[in-house]
């Protein structure tokens, strides 16, 4: 079975219409999650924890789209 990694993180943004953090060195690593179920329940939380600070924006990353830069990569994917 393939594992499907997803990465929770968040922190306070330079503005709220874009995704620039204010500090990157104080950027919150919530923990990586097998599934998307699991790291969705835990965005969710800490959304819900930060909604009155409108500048804090979290994430989630899905670790397990990342490649190899080694490998080749297909035609399509070099149109993105």
């Amino acid at each position: 079975m393939t594992q499907r990694l997803h990465l929770v993180f968040g922190g306070e943004l330079v503005d709220p219409t874009k995704n620039v953090f204010k500090d990157v060195e104080d950027i919150h690593i919530v923990g990586m999650y097998p599934n998307y179920a699991s790291a969705y329940d835990a965005w969710k939380a800490e959304a819900q924890r930060t909604v009155d600070n409108a500048h804090m924006r979290y994430y989630i990353a899905h670790i397990h789209r990342l490649r190899d830069e080694e490998a080749a990569a297909s035609s399509t994917e070099e149109l993105g």
